[in-house]
């Protein structure tokens, strides 16, 4: 059975062992960079050189307005998605979506 102190000491040589393999990946992967920029005539303003932006859909983010009130309350629904719990009650209690169109 290993001691606590041959438990640390392989420990630290492990942990020794990942740095190093880190460090020689790191480098294999610089070196592997920097031959693909001069196969391909790159520099590294090319590589931070931003392309045109991406394109968003007009209606991504867009707020859309209210269609219905609860005009005792002010709260308001868009008509999209669930309906919220204030339109539902409402409704079950004998009430018309017409009711609280805007």
């Amino acid at each position: 059975m290993a001691t606590l102190s041959d438990l640390l000491a392989q420990k630290a040589a492990l942990e020794k062992q990942i740095v190093d393999a880190q460090r020689e990946e790191k480098a294999a992967a610089i070196a592997q960079v920097k031959s693909l920029m001069a196969q391909y005539g790159l520099t590294p303003a090319d590589i931070n050189a931003r392309g045109p932006a991406p394109r968003r859909a007009a209606s991504s983010g867009a707020k859309v307005p209210a269609k219905y009130r609860d005009s005792a309350t002010g709260d308001t629904w868009s008509g999209r998605g669930l309906q919220p719990k204030w339109l539902k009650a409402a409704l079950a209690a004998g009430r018309s979506l017409s009711e609280f169109s805007i």
